[in-house]
Order: structure tokens, then C-alpha cells, then sequence
């Protein structure tokens, strides 16, 4: 009986943070009242307040929640062979693979949602970075500095090449969806900047 009553709660909870971050997107920070948040998730105000003290942990607790999605992209840049051949080919397809999961709409709604706020949450925003992208780019680092011991690549700051690489790749299709709204790209697009990318970072540091 008790583990029901968890269970369900557990549910409740699961549909507050989910109609939470779909108000919070809409709507924005300042936009949002706990009163939007429990119609969405069909549950009474007091249920959510029983759940979360007010609306600025609310917010705290859906963007924070995001931050293991980077387990996911540190899986994928960790996992680059020194392979000497086929460097080019493998450095492409973990660009193609980067910039799709970076350009998800939800994924772009949600840093746009988080810069929107930064000044009002300085302490929240630093925290999602320092465990999302942050943890990302120390990975990507240590595969930089990996390829490079094996004589594959001319690093000496193997975090700044981490930060060339990214930027090479996010710059343009995440700077018209930050100031357009929206992904503003086709695949063809993102897979031409992928190519691209890589290619200007080879010429950099191969």
C-alpha cells in the first residue's frame, strides 16, 4: 500500500516538472504562475505546493533535472578511436551526432528559457553549464588530448581545442535559433556545418 502511495506520488510529481517545463518555455519565468502550472498537470495548487515549496525551486529543479542528458553526448565524445585513416570520418559523424542532439528544439527552448533568466538566476544557470556542456567539453577534452598522445593531433590546450571545436559547429545553426526562435536548419544544413567544422579544425590541429 505504501509503495502505491509512493508510486503515485512519484507520478504527480513526474507531471508537475513536465507541465512545468512546458509553461516555463511558453510562457517564460515572470510569465509563470503555480495556478498554469497545476492545470496543465491536472493536480490541485496545494498538490503542487506539497511537492515544491514555491515557484523558484520549481524552476531550480526542472532545469537541473536536464543536466543528465549530458551523460549521453560524454558517452559519444569519449568513444573516438585513434584510428590515423579514418580520423576525418570519425571526428564528422560525432559532429553530425553533436549537432543534432544540441539543436533539438526542447534542447534550444530550454537554453533559451535559462539566458532569459540568468541575471535573475546567476547561480542556477552557472550550474546547469558547469554540469551539462561544461562536463561535455572536459570530455571532449581528454579524447583531444588522447588523439594527440597518439600523434594524431598538434594540441597544446586540449580544453581550448574542445572550445574551437564546438564553436566551429554551434555558432551558426544555435545563433539563428537563439535570436530567430525556433531551429532555423534542415539536416542537409547541420551536416554541411558538421563537414565543414571539422575540416577547419583539422586544418587547425591535425
Amino acid at each position: 500500500m505504501e509503495a502505491t502511495a509512493q508510486s503515485r506520488s512519484a507520478r504527480k510529481r513526474g507531471a508537475i516538472m513536465d507541465a512545468a517545463t512546458q509553461v516555463f518555455v511558453d510562457k517564460g519565468y515572470a510569465g509563470t504562475s503555480m495556478d498554469d502550472i497545476a492545470k496543465l498537470a491536472a493536480v490541485s495548487k496545494q498538490t503542487v505546493y506539497k511537492h515544491f515549496a514555491d515557484k523558484e525551486k520549481l524552476f531550480a529543479e526542472i532545469v537541473l533535472a536536464t543536466t543528465h542528458r549530458a551523460d549521453a553526448m560524454i558517452d559519444l565524445v569519449a568513444d573516438i578511436p585513434a584510428d590515423p585513416d579514418r580520423l576525418q570520418e570519425n571526428l564528422t559523424r560525432l559532429a553530425r551526432q553533436f549537432l543534432t542532439a544540441l539543436t533539438q528544439p526542447q534542447v534550444l527552448q530550454l537554453r533559451r528559457l535559462i539566458i532569459a533568466n540568468a541575471d535573475t538566476f546567476p547561480e542556477l544557470g552557472a550550474a546547469w553549464y558547469e554540469q551539462g556542456f561544461e562536463r561535455v567539453l572536459a570530455t571532449l577534452a581528454g579524447t583531444f588530448q588522447r588523439l594527440a598522445d597518439a600523434g594524431l593531433l598538434r594540441i597544446d590546450d586540449p580544453l581550448l581545442a574542445a572550445h574551437h571545436f564546438s564553436g566551429l559547429l554551434l555558432w551558426i545553426p544555435v545563433n539563428k535559433a537563439m535570436f530567430h526562435g525556433g531551429p532555423r536548419h534542415t539536416q542537409d544544413e547541420l551536416d554541411r556545418y558538421a563537414t565543414a567544422g571539422v575540416t577547419a579544425f583539422l586544418g587547425a590541429y591535425r
